[in-house]
């Protein structure tokens, strides 16, 4: 009896062991998955990508591209002050071609000019933009390699949308307080001139009545006093109206202000962000900006006019409305600087962590908030091009010659873009 309980002590005693081993052996197996630190300068360090980013570089020495040159013309500084001057550009010379603009353009030209600015703008996106989003540029020569990272995908994406939607957002406020003020305006000056019509009955009426009581003279003064009377009373509606309609066009056109102010903080912060990204996504994306501000200043200069304001007035708006494109810079630049600590780059450049969702970022991704700044600028800039200004191109299609222009001046824009970054 005794040597079957010193028999089963042993056993409970191995088996507490081996589990014992067991835990102990997975703990540190464990602790040595959560030690595991892979970062970005370990993947550069592999032979195989130093090799590969030396043959870059050699290629890139011996081909020495036009534009490459051109682009370190204009933008000489770093990225900062880089993306200040790119936003002068886009800035100051299409307000500047105001000046020998008139105030009645043809609208033909000016939707040709808007579908190159289009085509422009849309090639920046899918060009640019978005690749860069989800594969990332980096300032430096050579190889790069990129970790496919599924969730970061995912915040990348639904960045696009947030900027896609949040120009809606916008817009469609803008459309409700200014279509508001507009149905207002619009029955009230419809209710001056339907009112004259019960006047003039009531005026007719008068004259019967007294006609059937007075005398002939009597009645040719009388109905002229009414005449008279009802000529004011329409001439009153009638500037009433006038006056009515003239408050809400210039409504409408501080609206229109409103709106390009905030446009223009999201062109600066285009310009931070692409600068911060890579030289060639930054002078990409002023291109863009600059054959897109063009004729979108000039419609706008014409709606100002058009709503009441001088040329001088309408001039001095726009140079107003651009202070919003610095703003938005030094927005993209202050945001930049704060994502880009050496501590949380560190973390965040932590492939193993980003495996295991525990990396710095947002929702344990290696996603910064810098980092989607470009996605939000893509989704609005698919927004502009694809919804607030295409839509426009269509409703005023009327004729096939113009069309015509219209799609090679498109086209024409995506060349330019496509020839832009294939050369750089």
């Amino acid at each position: 009896m005794s040597r079957l309980l010193q028999s089963c002590r042993r056993n409970l005693f191995l088996v507490a062991l081996a589990a014992s081993l067991a835990v102990g052996a997975a703990a540190v197996l464990e602790s040595e998955k959560g030690s595991l630190v892979v970062s970005d300068a370990d993947i550069q360090a592999c032979k195989p990508v130093q090799q590969l980013g030396a043959l870059k570089e050699e290629l890139e020495a011996a081909q020495s591209p036009i534009m490459r040159q051109v682009f370190s013309w204009l933008f000489p500084f770093g990225p900062g002050w880089n993306s200040v001057l790119g936003t002068f550009y886009i800035s100051s010379v299409p307000n500047f071609i105001l000046a020998f603009i008139p105030a009645q353009i043809n609208p033909n030209t000016l939707n040709t000019m808007t579908a190159f600015a289009t085509g422009g703008l849309l090639s920046d996106v899918f060009l640019h933009l978005v690749p860069h989003s989800f594969m990332g540029e980096h300032q430096d020569g050579g190889v790069h390699f990129v970790m496919v990272e599924e969730k970061r995908n995912i915040l990348i994406g639904l960045g696009i949308f947030v900027g896609f939607a949040s120009f809606f957002i916008m817009e469609k406020t803008l459309r409700v307080l200014g279509g508001g003020e507009d149905g207002a305006g619009h029955s009230h000056s419809h209710s001056h001139s339907h009112s004259s019509e019960p006047v003039a009955a009531q005026a007719n009426g008068h004259s019967t009545a007294v006609s059937t009581s007075g005398s002939t003279n009597g009645l040719k003064s009388r109905g002229s006093d009414k005449t008279g009377s009802h000529e004011s009373n329409g001439t009153a509606a009638a500037e009433t109206s006038e006056n009515s309609v003239a408050q809400t066009s210039k409504l409408s056109a501080y609206l229109n202000l409103f709106g390009d102010f905030v446009h223009n903080i999201t062109d600066g912060l285009a310009m931070a962000a692409s600068f911060y990204s890579s030289p060639l996504i930054g002078a990409t994306t002023t291109l863009a900006c600059f054959a897109h501000e063009i004729p979108h200043e000039i419609a706008d200069y014409s709606i100002l006019v058009r709503s009441g304001f001088t040329k001088k007035q309408a001039m001095q708006s726009q140079f107003l409305t651009a202070i919003g494109a610095f703003v938005g810079t030094f927005m993209g630049i202050g945001i930049r600087n704060l994502s880009a600590a050496a501590e949380v780059e560190s973390h965040a450049s932590d492939l193993a962590a980003a495996i295991r969702q525990t990396a710095a970022g947002l929702l344990g991704t290696t996603v910064q908030l810098a980092d989607l700044v470009i996605p939000f600028v893509a989704g609005g800039f698919m927004y502009i091009g694809a919804v607030a200004v295409l839509p426009t191109l269509l409703a005023e299609s009327k004729s096939g010659k113009q069309a015509l222009r219209e799609f090679a001046a498109m086209f024409f824009g995506v060349a330019c873009m496509f020839l832009v970054a294939w050369n750089e």
